[in-house]
């Protein structure tokens, strides 16, 4: 029996694997989506429902001191406490 499981899994190691490579350089990751306008480090949860209105979802909070995030449908905005920290385009 170990002999089987040997056998099958060094022909499974010999197989030979394809893949596609697709290199986008550094510089241009993003740049289609670079000027949406999300919100900037600092501003508080007031001023983002204020300018943006109230998430899709909230996760959170959770530790100390406490972190929240939320979800928009262009980006994401991770708080801490009642300001933000952090904001990221979502993948489209």
């Amino acid at each position: 029996m170990k002999r089987l499981i040997f056998t099958l899994c060094l022909a499974a190691s010999l197989a030979p694997v394809h893949a596609e490579e697709i290199r986008v350089p550094v510089g241009q990751q993003g740049q289609a989506h670079a000027n949406t306008d999300r919100p900037a480090a600092g501003m508080s949860m007031q001023q983002v429902i204020e300018k943006y209105g109230q998430p899709q979802s909230v996760r959170g909070p959770v530790g100390t001191p406490p972190i929240e995030r939320w979800d928009y449908p262009a980006f994401v905005v991770v708080f801490e406490g009642k300001y933000v920290i952090h904001s990221v385009l979502k993948r489209k």
